[in-house]
């Protein structure tokens, strides 16, 4: 009898988001320990990889590269590299420099390929080369609902505004008060460059300082989720340990940084887990009924490194929004366009901005 009511207890104080269907990984490895005794995810890692979260879909449903594959795409990257170190030709046109203007690598061509570094490998998990983060969709896409409209840019306009009347328009990036992307998470995705990552335990909370602006998510251990109707800009973020395994769930997304467009229903689930002395495995579960067909899932692994991050010394209020808007309104006042940009290309193809990849 005893054993039963002990079996039931056992049951209830199970956190409900155990039944999540992030990817766990298959190891045997005995990660060194933290002070409270449980594995030490301490330490500077990165994501960086050419791999983006979703198939190419030349792909198909194959998310196991081949080795040739692999040599083919790291190949073709280095040439972009070469390219990109190259001294620019000062009457080059904007189609003269794909290294600089087209893909992830050069956005809005404002930035030299040399000033970036969004990865130069494809991502392996377990050893095995991937498409894609993506694996719970057989081709590896975001499986959004058909009958909802998402906007281009992944996020909400406040109500009445366009992308370019003032700076509460733009990004949170452009304004200094988040990482560009999702390099925050959660989802945690490389973007362009600062793919980096430091991880701080202690038996209360994980802290994760992300090297793109200047972001700090602080995951609270064996904590329920905040009831103030408060929406934090990384959203409200629990954990607890499986075994070696640091399980977290977010929720109360803040309305300007939903990730995929999501809605206010969106709940995230993440796994961390050691794997050896350089590699930790990320698995992710994301589920949002509001705009996601169904929910879906994903991994990868990071990589230890040495040394410290960087400030990125991002301040709100910078030359760089300033200079955007201006552009804006001298397009009103003179009735001309600028060249399309690799955003306008994207909002015109529906988004898809993780196309580059692999």
């Amino acid at each position: 009898m005893l054993r039963a009511i002990f079996a039931a207890v056992a049951l209830i104080a199970a956190p409900a988001a155990a039944a999540d269907q992030a990817p766990r990984p298959v190891t045997t490895y005995k990660a060194p320990r933290a002070g409270d005794g449980h594995a030490s995810l301490e330490g500077v890692w990165t994501n960086s990889s050419m791999t983006r979260l979703e198939r190419n879909p030349r792909f198909g449903k194959d998310l196991a590269l081949t080795e040739a594959d692999v040599a083919r795409i790291e190949g073709r990257n280095r040439k972009l590299i070469e390219l990109g170190d190259k001294p620019t030709d000062p009457n080059a046109k904007v189609t003269d420099l794909p290294a600089d203007c087209s893909g992830g690598r050069g956005v809005d061509c404002n930035y030299n390929a040399a000033w970036t570094d969004p990865g130069s490998t494809v991502m392996r998990v377990a050893g095995q080369p991937r498409s894609g983060y993506i694996t719970s969709t057989p081709d590896g896409r975001v499986p959004m609902r058909k009958d909802i409209e998402v906007s281009p840019f992944g996020r909400r306009l406040p109500p009445g505004l366009e992308i370019n009347d003032n700076p509460e328009s733009r990004s949170p990036g452009e304004r200094c008060l988040l990482s560009f992307g999702n390099s925050s998470g959660p989802v945690m995705v490389p973007g362009l460059y600062n793919n980096t990552y430091q991880f701080v335990q202690t038996k209360d909370a994980v802290a994760i300082l992300v090297e793109m602006v200047h972001d700090v998510r602080i995951v609270r251990l064996n904590a329920k989720h905040r009831t103030d109707g408060v929406r934090p800009w990384l959203g409200d973020s629990i954990g607890w340990w499986e075994g070696d395994t640091l399980v977290v769930e977010t929720t109360a997304y803040h309305p300007q940084q939903i990730f995929r467009g999501a809605s206010e229903n969106l709940k995230v689930t993440e796994r961390f887990t050691p794997v050896g002395p350089e590699r930790m495995h990320y698995g992710f579960w994301v589920e949002d009924p509001t705009v996601f067909s169904q929910p879906w899932g994903g991994e990868y692994e990071f990589s230890r490194i040495s040394g410290q991050l960087y400030e990125y010394a991002c301040h709100e209020g910078n030359y760089g929004l300033a200079n955007i808007l201006s552009g804006a309104r001298e397009e009103e006042r003179s009735g001309v366009k600028t060249a399309p940009t690799n955003v306008d290309q994207r909002a015109a193809q529906g988004g898809e901005e993780e196309e580059e990849g692999n």
